[in-house]
């Protein structure tokens, strides 16, 4: 089909704007990553740099010099891979109960999800449970208050609506339990939102601030974003594990070198999940 010159002319306009858009979100992460690698001296010289003449890993360094980095690290580890397994496991079993219509008290249970996602509770009601649960100051008070999203349960819940029953009646006929079915047949068929959630579910245990702030008062447990944020605050803080001799970078270039170091495990994840990312992200969205 030939292209008439409006034609032409709207395609050169989409594609400048797209680039232009592409460019503008692009550049933000450029800017970190170039700033982060910066030498010192050069970044004080000139506060805005787009592209570095001498490169450094001097901010890294510094990073990793504190004795609890590597300890928070694997903090995060722990808290992240132990997190999402057992938010997986919680979401995709309740879900998966959820979806059967023979479950007792199942519209009771669904109505008292949808009214978690309606309403918080807040902070002091939180701290409250987790305090007489004996949870302060153990990363068990980072999972357990976040162990199931209610919305992710709705959700993974419609997903398995829509597997058909005559699965699960073929695998009773074969002697398989409720428990087998749903490890056996079910699971494997329910890998693209597994993954999704997963990832979700990673995301929010490797990025946790808040909650570490509020029930962690020591410090060996603390994970990679508190540390981070306090390295920031208090470069020459002994406490830190740094010396006080040496010398700090830039906050800037410690700062962008704080965001790549908290941005990098996951983005080395995402490329593991992605082929079942795009399918997972819609799962239970639509319902025919």
């Amino acid at each position: 089909m030939k292209k008439t010159l409006s034609d032409r002319i709207f395609d050169v306009f989409n594609v400048l704007l797209l680039g232009l858009i592409a460019m503008l979100t692009i550049f933000p992460l450029y800017y970190v990553f170039v700033v982060s690698f910066t030498d010192p001296v050069e970044y004080l010289k000139s506060s805005f740099i787009l592209f570095p003449h001498q490169w450094s890993l001097a901010s890294y360094s510094y990073l990793l010099a504190t004795k609890a980095f590597v300890h928070s690290l694997g903090n995060s580890a722990f808290l992240t891979i132990v997190g999402t397994a057992c938010s997986l496991v919680v979401t995709a079993a309740l879900a998966y109960a959820l979806s059967r219509k023979r479950l007792p008290g199942r519209r009771l249970l669904l109505l008292l999800i949808l009214i978690t996602i309606l309403f918080s509770p807040g902070i002091i009601p939180n701290y409250l449970i987790v305090r007489n649960l004996h949870l302060i100051n153990s990363v068990w008070a980072l999972i357990l208050p976040v162990l199931a999203s209610g919305w992710n349960v709705i959700l993974m819940k419609n997903f398995f609506d829509g597997i058909p029953v005559e699965l699960e009646e073929s695998a009773a006929i074969d002697g398989c339990n409720d428990i087998t079915t749903f490890i056996r047949i079910i699971l494997p068929l329910s890998l693209p939102s597994l993954a999704a959630f997963g990832l979700f579910y990673a995301v929010g245990y490797w990025n946790t601030f808040f909650n570490a702030l509020l029930y962690l008062t020591d410090a060996s447990k603390w994970p990679i974003q508190v540390l981070l944020q306090n390295i920031l605050l208090n470069s020459q803080n002994s406490e830190l594990g740094m010396s006080a001799y040496v010398e700090a970078p830039p906050s800037e270039t410690l700062k962008m070198a704080a965001v790549i170091v908290a941005t990098i495990p996951i983005l080395i994840v995402y490329p593991f999940l992605q082929k079942h990312f795009a399918k997972g992200a819609m799962v239970g969205s639509v319902k025919g």
